[in-house]
Order: C-alpha cells, then sequence, then structure tokens
C-alpha cells in the first residue's frame, strides 16, 4: 500500500519515478494483486493523484505511472475537457479523498484535438471539439494545441475550485503524454 496523504510536491515526484520505470518495461509492476484488492475493499481508497486525461485507449495512466490499484484517482473524457462533472470529481478527491495532486494528462496525435482543428463534428462530439477550439483559438499544429488544451483545463480547475498557485494544499499541473515514446513531459 501505497503512502496516504502525499503532499503534491512528493506526488508530483512519485508521477515522474513511475513514468520513469514505465519507459524501460513491459508490463505494469504496479500492485493488482488479490490483497490489494481486499485491503481497497476494506479500508477504501486514498489515491495520492489525480489525473485527468483523455478517453484514448493508447494513453493509460496506471500504466504510464506505473500505479496499482488505489494509487490514482483517473477521470477520462475525449480530449481531456473539462466540465462540471469533470471538476466535480475533482473537488470530490481532493476533498474527501485527500489528494494534494491533479495532473491534466494531454497526449499527442490526439483525435479529439485534430477534430477540433480539421473537421467540423456535429452531435455530443461537438460538445467536446468547440471546448478545445475555445482552448486553442486559431493554433492549427497540433502537438501546440494539445499544450494549449492543456493548459485552459488546467486554468478552469484553478478557477473553479480557488487553487491559488505556491500555496501548500493542491496543485494542478499540466502535462503531454508522447505517444510514441512513452515520456509524459510535465508543462510549465
Amino acid at each position: 500500500m501505497h503512502n496516504k496523504n502525499l503532499s503534491a510536491t512528493e506526488a508530483l515526484e512519485k508521477l515522474k519515478e513511475g513514468n520513469q520505470r514505465y519507459l524501460s518495461v513491459s508490463a505494469n509492476p504496479g500492485d493488482i494483486s488479490p490483497q490489494i484488492r481486499q485491503d481497497t475493499c476494506a479500508n477504501g481508497q486514498s489515491p495520492y493523484a489525480i489525473v485527468i486525461t483523455c478517453s484514448d485507449s493508447r494513453v493509460i495512466p496506471e500504466g504510464i505511472f506505473t500505479a496499482g490499484i488505489g494509487e490514482l484517482f483517473v477521470i477520462r473524457v475525449a480530449g481531456n475537457v473539462m466540465d462540471n462533472h469533470q471538476i466535480g470529481s475533482v473537488e470530490y478527491a481532493a476533498g474527501h479523498l485527500g489528494c494534494n495532486l491533479v495532473v491534466v494528462l494531454g497526449h499527442d496525435h490526439c483525435g479529439a484535438v485534430d477534430a477540433a482543428i480539421n473537421h467540423s463534428p456535429d452531435g455530443y462530439v461537438k460538445y467536446i471539439t468547440d471546448e478545445i477550439k475555445r482552448a486553442i483559438g486559431e493554433e492549427t499544429d497540433q502537438f501546440k494545441a494539445s499544450c494549449l488544451n492543456v493548459a485552459r483545463s488546467v486554468s478552469i480547475i484553478k478557477e473553479k475550485l480557488q487553487v491559488k498557485d505556491g500555496e501548500d494544499g493542491l496543485k494542478v499541473q499540466g502535462a503531454i503524454y508522447h505517444i510514441d515514446s512513452g515520456e509524459v513531459e510535465f508543462l510549465d
């Protein structure tokens, strides 16, 4: 079992270390044992970080950060966009589970970002691409657009949950996952 209620700095370091291990393994060494399942069933969850990421099947936070059961509180939505549902989930994990770190994890080669730049989807997908368009403006470089999209989600979380930069407690951090290399680039 991992340490409960890590500081944001400790949690970020743990994510970085986990990503470094991920770069050289072929299977997830995170704890998914029957014992951890029983422990989290009996004693509840105490994840050390909240990760908001895209629904893309190539982006697997538990693998990317070499995490097991109960370590990450993962929120997945196409394009890693924020609305009241995602904000409520962050608020719950921070307030009730004691998480001190939120990572908005975008990625390169994102289909939702591509759709916002190059297509005009309709139906419910339009809600996602419209939000991405608000984030990226006229940007047409897909990588830069993905970074802008992450920055907008970080900004929304900070605004809605009144997170102040530099204060102890909850930290919101943007990051980009590189699908080809497996590396996570933490953004400033």
